[in-house]
């Protein structure tokens, strides 16, 4: 079998009903296609999987020509920004509930990843985004997104000010309950609830959304994602910059985040006949008629 894809990588949300299930058949059916599987360590003590070799996260990376990632667009997130570095492209089975990211069902796992591995496939680059937390001086925090990275207010619930700036040109001063800086990507999460645009994935550009601005003209405003992005956290009694929702640190007053484009993307590959539109419109209803 002619592919260039002889080794996958297979990760699983082992915390997942019936992702054990999921992951032997797949495993099996990749080994009967003449591939070589190998399993994410966890992945593989956690359901119990002994028949393939494992290896860590980065092992995994660096001997797996493309990883399989199963479980919801949370799993996606995490091992997105974790493999990003690698270069290894990553395909999505979805065993969550909203699937943007994974976008394959588990009723067509077989079949799909069939197609893509034998080269039938779409292939989209993505940006990341890389924040750091600058106090005073010193850099005191960093980390990567791969949908947004979010200043918000923290346990108080009171609103905070900020003072808006890109490549260290004065934007505007706001007082709401944060900002969202989205990568195309994340565009149709946070952002998105909170009003702001749905761009291409493909786009090298980054949105900035206002959380309930306490002004009535506030908008969303989308830069190149070559900038630098610097929020300056005037007065807060409480904050917290967020990245993608699952990692987060607290903010003092007088802190700045600098958001720019982290210097790997991640490669996501679909089957041929995926559409990002036909994806908008069957996860968010989006055209629908009333």
């Amino acid at each position: 079998m002619q592919t260039p894809f002889h080794t996958v990588g297979l990760v699983g949300k082992y915390n997942n009903q019936g992702m054990g299930v999921s992951v032997r058949a797949l495993a099996a059916f990749l080994h009967a296609r003449g591939h070589e599987v190998l399993l994410a360590c966890q992945t593989a003590e956690h359901l119990g999987i002994e028949d393939f070799p494992t290896r860590n996260l980065h092992e995994l990376a660096a001997g797996s020509d493309v990883v399989v990632v199963l479980g919801g667009d949370g799993t996606m997130l995490s091992i997105a920004r974790e493999l990003a570095p690698n270069g290894v492209p990553l395909i999505g089975v979805n065993q969550g509930r909203l699937g943007f990211l994974t976008d394959i069902t588990i009723d067509h796992m077989l079949e799909a990843i069939a197609e893509i591995l034998s080269g039938q496939y779409v292939a989209e680059e993505r940006i990341l985004l890389n924040g750091q937390v600058r106090r005073g001086s010193e850099l005191v925090f960093e980390s990567t997104a791969f949908n947004d990275v979010v200043v918000g207010k923290g346990g108080t619930g009171r609103l905070i000010d900020l003072k808006i700036a890109i490549n260290s040109e004065f934007v505007y001063s706001q007082r709401a309950d944060g900002l969202v800086v989205a990568s195309p990507t994340g565009t149709t999460a946070y952002a998105l609830s909170s009003g702001g645009p749905i761009m291409h994935p493909t786009l090298e550009a980054v949105a900035m959304v206002p959380i309930c601005p306490h002004t009535l003209s506030a908008r969303p405003i989308v830069v190149s994602s070559h900038s630098r992005i610097e929020i300056h956290l005037t007065y807060a009694d409480d904050a917290r910059v967020h990245f993608d929702g699952q990692i987060y640190f607290d903010l003092h007053s007088g802190d700045r985040v600098w958001i720019t484009r982290a210097v790997h993307p991640v490669t996501l590959l679909h089957p041929h006949s995926y559409s990002y539109y036909d994806t908008l419109r069957q996860k968010l209803h989006w055209g629908k008629k009333l």
